[in-house]
């Protein structure tokens, strides 16, 4: 097995995901009572279409909600030098990116409303052919993360 990168995202990224699993969750339920609602007014609308929704929103709902955000904390992890910045992400596929510093374009933080909750945020990196992001990361090593980074691409522009 590959070694994964030091360092680690932040242990709210589980509770982060847990509520995204949530939250989906319920947005797919809504659309099962929308059906049932639907099929109380229109009476040509079968009902055998309500069962197996359940069943697989069920087995979803579970698996984003208990063993998806477990897995992915296992195998999150990064790590960044002068020449680049290592991610290694995945679930069933580990997908292991080495991003060189010379082709990093920018640098963002993005935080949503539950990302904020946690006090985490997002880097997002963008390169000329790609985008990466390391998510849930506590928003002072986030940020610390986003000056080193603007850093080292500014002193490689200045260099050029």
């Amino acid at each position: 097995m590959i070694e994964r990168p030091k360092e680690r995202i932040h242990a709210d990224a589980k509770k982060v995901w847990r509520l995204n699993g949530l939250i989906t969750l319920g947005v797919e339920l809504l659309i099962v009572v929308a059906y049932v609602i639907a099929r109380i007014f229109i009476d040509w609308l079968p009902l055998w279409p309500i069962w197996p929704a359940l069943g697989l929103f069920g087995v979803l709902g579970i698996l984003n909600i208990f063993i998806v955000p477990h897995v992915r904390m296992i195998y999150w992890g990064y790590a960044m030098n002068e020449d680049s910045i290592e991610i290694q992400y995945g679930l069933i596929v580990i997908r292991r990116a080495l991003i060189p510093m010379r082709r990093v374009q920018h640098v963002d933080l993005e935080m949503g409303p539950i990302m904020r909750h946690f006090k985490l945020a997002s880097l997002s990196i963008t390169t000329a052919g790609s985008n990466h992001t390391i998510p849930a990361l506590e928003m002072a090593k986030a940020r610390s993360l986003h000056q080193e980074i603007a850093a080292l691409v500014q002193s490689r522009d200045d260099d050029v």
